[in-house]
Formats: C-alpha cells, structure tokens, sequence
C-alpha cells in the first residue's frame, strides 16, 4: 500500500502488512443477505486505513470481523483475515479472545458504554493487558506509561477514579488507552470521535495519528465524517451496500474520486465557509426570543453567566462551543426544561416562566426542542402516527382530520405519508431524526430548539436534515442550533454566540466570527476543526461545489 498523504506519520509503501483481507462475505440469519460482499484490502504497520459510507454499507461489520467476531444473527461464510502473518478465522474461539487487546484491538463509538461503571481505571487498564508483555517495569509501569502517552494523568489519584467521574474525551482517551496497552498489531476504531467536540477531537486524532506511528500498529477508522477521514488516513476504502465500490490513497480519492457513490458523499460534506445561509437581519425591535443576563447551574456550580442572546423570525442563531461550555444547557433553559436559572427569557415580549410545567399550553406549542439522540426520544412501543399526534393532542387538542396533521408533518419533513404506520425500530437514524422534527412541526412553532440534531449522522443525511431545515426557516420560524461542528454552522446559521466555561466569549453574524474572530478562544476552535476545504480544494468535484476556483485561505481564516 503506498501512501500520498501528509497528514500522518505513516511507515509509507515500504512497510510490512500487519492484516490482509481476501474474499471476506458476511451473511445475516436467518436471511442470507449479504452484509459484507467479496471484500479485500490490505493494511500495513504504522498506516491508518479511512473506512467510509453511509449506515447500513457494512462499515460496522467489517471493522469487528478484523477481531474475528460478528453482531448478533450474522455470520463470516468465506474469505480470510491473515493478522501478522497467520490466518484469524482458522483460529479457535479461546484462541481468538486470548488475541483480542494483544494482537488486535477495538475502540468503540461509546467510551461510557465500554467501560465498566463499577471498576476503578487502574482495574480495567490492568485487565486490559491481559497476558500480554508488561514490560521490564511490569503492569502497574505500563499502565501509567499508556496514560502518559494519551495525555492523561499517570497518578495514584487519577487510577482511582471511577468513569462517571471523567468527561468525554477524557473517557475516550482511557478506551484508547485499553487499546494501545497491549501494543497491539492491528486496532480497529469505530467512530471513536463522532461526540466530541472539535478541540477534544483534534487532541484524540493527534493521539491516534503518533500511538499508530509510534508502535507501527495498523488502523482502521470507520468513519462518515469525511473530514476527519480527510486529516487522518492514509488511504481511503468506500464501502456502499456490503461492497468497496473504491479504494486508494486518501489525497486521490478525495480529488478524483471514480465512483459516483464517492463523489456524492463528498459533495455533502459540508465545507468551513466564511459567510452565513444568508445575511444577518439588522439589529431591530423584532427579536422572537430575547435571553438577558441569564444564569443557570446544577446544585452550587454555575453553569452559565450573563447571557445575552436574541433570535429573530425567520434567523437561525447557533449556540457553539466545546462540550461543557453550557450550551445544552442554556438551551434546556430557554426550553423550561432546566429550572435552576436566573434572568429574563422573554418570547415574543412575554416572559416565559423558568418551567415549561408552568408556561401556558400556547406558548409550549410555539417553542419546540429536538433532542440529540432520536433513538432515545422516540417512544420505541408507538407508530410514527402516534407520536406525532401526541404533542399536538396535548398541546392543541383533538385535530377535526389527524391523519391530515400528521401527512402535513411528514411532507414538512420530507418523509413519504406511508410511514405513519412505521414504529422506530422501523427506521433508520436519519428517518428517526426526520420523525423528531415532523413531531416538533406538526404543532406549528415559532421557534425550534435543535440539539445537536446531527452529530451520529452519515454526511447525506446530515446535508439533507441541513436543507430541510433551511426550508423550515425560510417559512418564517426561527432556529436556536446547538452544535460543536463549526462547518455546519456556516451551512445554516446567520449568526453564531461562541460559549466558553458559560460566557458568551463571541456573538455576531457568521460571515464576521469565522473569518475575523476576535477571541482567542474562537481562533483555536476554528484551528482545531479537520479542515476538508484544504485537503480537498485542488479537485475538480471541489470546484464544481463552489461553483468558481477555490479561493486563497488566510491566517484569519
């Protein structure tokens, strides 16, 4: 495998193959469908294979059939996964898990789900090494040298802590930890950044990129964030519909794609512009929602501090910033769904009490929230009709004609009318998250609160949430968005509040903050994020995006 990116430190096209696949098919039961159809690639030390496509394109089931294991109701029917030399599927079962965290490694898309709440890390990180070689220091040396290489806490005070007691990065940088502890030859990672925020991200991709480097360990990240993939990757492999429809070396790929498939998941990417959806509204007396001097905590720790903010009908305002910045909860607040807060929350000239339980029926109608996780948001026991109705029933009363309220949601949300009779389980995540925003139309708000509403979605789907949304806008109602993907933000909003440690460090159209910040802090957040435009401006496919040559990018920029 050669290697013409200059993104990661990798062994090029002189190093050996640490895991070569042929021929690998993967059937679920009891259908014998296809999941994984004839694939073969091949990975060398020290190099980091990009393994994009959309869900349900097999992404998922290849990455754990590398560990020789597979969901639930599938099944490994033909091929061969030869690791350092030895074939993995002609292993046995005991064979294979005592190869599992010593020879190859998973990191998944959920560190809180991973690691186990009831242990101590010192406890996991050592079970982690299994019998693995300690080193001449033994275990405990070797599990506070991994901790110092992922840039975390090597001390007796850290290892006593328990997850719950760790932010996200910091969660996700101990389940590389329990990865990269056993050295091993091949580490799989599955989507391991997709809830970061752009600065913790970065810091993890960094780590990632010098641990591959450094052990010469062969990496596969799955990914739908192509710009991620774009910074990271040696070489990229397109899956769509169990297959690798193309493969190659990252900066050609992305350049010169030749499957239309590629081609249409770069073209949804959405790039780090400079300027807004449209022009910010000036300044008036027209503010829908009008925030002032909020402040909001949990118990004694304040979360936010003076907040002001204002959002006008027909606007999109963005909230962003790292996590822990009080975004979600400035939002919650502004929702009645977070009560411990002080200040002023006026809509439409009227304040709004501190708890939605105490707003009036109407003014609940008119500001709607959508939740990150539709998958947790949706009542899995009732149908798409049921859970549109529900808020409206409750809100508006009996419609006269309900199955015209809830065509009406689903048209708004580009869903097809059969769908009313689908349940969740039904759906996938996109279509999910579309039934989220039908069920927060159909009782026609002035105001839509969204939630980090699409950072688990593949790139289509989140370009198509994004003009769906853009059209909901151009409607008249206004959008307060929520959201650490500074690219997208450009894609939608008209202006942008940066929130740093619960202060709004930055406020101002979008076209202004992004391409003369003022703050430092918005400078760094800007510096961290994958910048796609760089790696992917000299292609054709880039400048027929445009729609002219790709401009010259500055400092400020």
């Amino acid at each position: 495998m050669t290697t013409e990116h200059s993104g990661t430190g990798g062994a090029g096209g002189g190093a050996a193959a640490a895991v070569r696949v042929d021929g690998l098919t993967v059937i679920g039961r009891p259908s014998d469908v296809e999941i994984v159809s004839d694939v073969s690639l091949t990975v060398r030390r020290g190099e980091i294979l990009g393994l994009v496509g959309e869900s349900g394109s097999g992404k998922t089931t290849l990455g754990l059939s590398l560990l020789a294991h597979g969901k639930r109701a599938t099944a490994i029917t033909a091929g061969t996964i030869t690791l350092s030399g030895e074939d993995l599927l002609g292993r046995s079962e005991a064979e294979v898990r005592r190869l599992r965290g010593r020879s190859v490694a998973y990191i998944p898309q959920s560190p809180a789900s991973a690691l186990n709440p009831a242990l101590r890390l010192r406890v996991q990180l050592a079970e982690a090494l299994h019998d693995a070689p300690a080193g001449g220091g033994g275990v405990d040396a070797r599990v506070r040298e991994v901790l110092r290489e992922v840039a975390l806490p090597d001390d007796d005070a850290f290892l006593a802590r328990y997850p719950h007691q760790l932010s996200g990065g910091q969660q996700q940088r101990v389940a590389i930890a329990m990865a990269f502890i056993g050295r091993p030859d091949l580490i799989v990672l599955d989507e391991p950044t997709t809830g970061l925020d752009v600065t913790t991200q970065a810091h993890v991709l960094a780590t990632i990129r010098a641990l591959t480097r450094d052990y010469g360990t062969a990496g596969v990240y799955i990914s739908h964030d192509m710009a991620v993939v774009a910074d990271l990757a040696d070489e990229i492999a397109v899956m769509y519909d169990g297959k690798v429809v193309e493969r190659g070396p990252a900066r050609r790929v992305l350049a010169t794609p030749s499957h239309p498939y590629t081609a249409k998941l770069l073209r949804a990417v959405p790039l780090l512009k400079t300027t807004g959806h449209a022009e910010a509204a000036a300044p008036g007396e027209d503010a829908l929602l009008r925030v002032r001097g909020l402040r909001a905590g949990y118990g004694k720790a304040d979360v936010l501090r003076g907040i002001d903010v204002e959002v006008r009908r027909g606007e999109c305002v963005a909230l962003l910033g790292e996590s822990g910045s009080g975004k979600t909860t400035l939002a919650r607040s502004i929702a009645g769904l977070h009560r411990r807060f002080t200040g002023e929350v006026l809509f439409d000239g009227a304040p709004l009490a501190a708890s939605s339980y105490k707003r009036t029926a109407e003014q609940r109608r008119r500001v709607q929230y959508i939740f990150q996780n539709p998958y947790e948001a949706l009542n899995p026991r009732k149908s798409v009709r049921d859970l549109i109705l529900q808020p409206y029933t409750h809100l508006a009363g009996r419609p006269d004609d309900p199955d015209a309220v809830v065509g009406e949601a689903l048209e708004r949300a580009a869903l097809p009318a059969a769908y009313a009779a689908r349940y969740p389980e039904q759906l996938s995540g996109g279509e999910r998250q579309r039934v989220s925003i039908a069920r927060a139309v159909a009782t026609r708000p002035d105001l839509l609160i969204c939630d980090e509403i699409t950072s688990a979605l593949d790139v289509s789907v989140q370009a198509e949430i994004v003009k769906l949304l853009r059209g909901l806008q151009d409607d008249g109602m206004a959008l307060l968005f929520v959201t650490h993907n500074i690219a997208l933000v450009s894609n939608i909003a008209q202006r942008v509040a940066v929130l740093n440690s619960g202060e709004i460090v930055e406020y101002g159209p979008v076209g202004t903050v992004m391409s003369r910040p003022e703050h430092d802090y918005t400078r760094a957040l800007i510096a961290d994020t994958p910048d796609f435009e760089l790696s992917f401006s000299e292609s054709p496919l880039h400048r027929t995006i445009q729609g002219a040559e790709p401009r010259t990018r500055t400092a400020g920029d």
